[in-house]
């Protein structure tokens, strides 16, 4: 049996358009990332994915996200799952600072090894190996599963969380998965064997 799963990341949020660590915070979307899930959705029903399955984390904007694909997939009357496994990393004390504000306080180094370091912490906050490991967990537990019989299964999450994901999914290093960007209205489809490995990996684009 093989399953598909489909990776998406939020669309821009207010305070990505305001340079913002954002974290666990709850900020909206803006105009442009609702353009962006509208668009993430139309390229799932354009590519004829119809999910069995649906998941995003516990944070809004996510959720929203999800909202507006399923509004566009025609898609109402759905089961949506929730989990905090399923968060962007938690920044601790950098949330709500503006990138630049930080770099004064704590100076360009610091602030570049807590954003791109594997496993070095802001204060109070989680590096992405931290993030690894309660997203993976949930992941092999609960969605793995469904994978291996043949379920398709859509995930609205996080650009770390879903780093986390594609590191495991596509057996990349640390240093491989800190230099990938995980775009925003570009959902990723993995089709996944009936042992767990990766098949065969395609980026949607949304019709014209």
């Amino acid at each position: 049996m093989t399953g598909t799963l489909i990776l998406v990341r939020h669309g821009q949020s207010e305070w990505n358009l305001k340079n913002l660590f954002t974290g666990w915070r709850n900020p909206n979307l803006t105009e442009k990332g609702i353009e962006e899930a509208r668009a993430t959705g139309k390229a799932i029903k354009g590519a004829g994915i119809v999910p069995d399955l649906y998941y995003t984390s516990a944070l809004r904007r996510a959720q929203h996200t999800l909202d507006l694909m399923l509004e566009e997939m025609g898609v109402d009357n759905v089961t949506i799952t929730r989990n905090i496994a399923l968060n962007e990393r938690d920044y601790g004390d950098l949330a709500g600072l503006n990138k630049d504000d930080a770099r004064e306080k704590w100076g360009e180094e610091q602030v570049h090894i807590w954003r791109r370091s594997y496993d070095v912490p802001p204060p109070g906050g989680e590096s992405l190996k931290d993030t690894a490991a309660r997203t993976l967990p949930y992941y092999e537990s609960e969605i793995l599963p469904q994978l291996q019989a043949g379920k398709t299964v859509l995930i609205a999450a996080h650009g770390n969380s879903l780093r986390a994901l594609v590191m495991a999914i596509e057996g990349l290093t640390p240093d491989e998965i800190l230099a990938r960007e995980i775009a925003t209205g570009e959902p990723t489809v993995y089709e996944i064997g009936g042992d767990g490995k990766l098949e065969r990996k395609v980026t949607l684009h949304a019709p014209a």
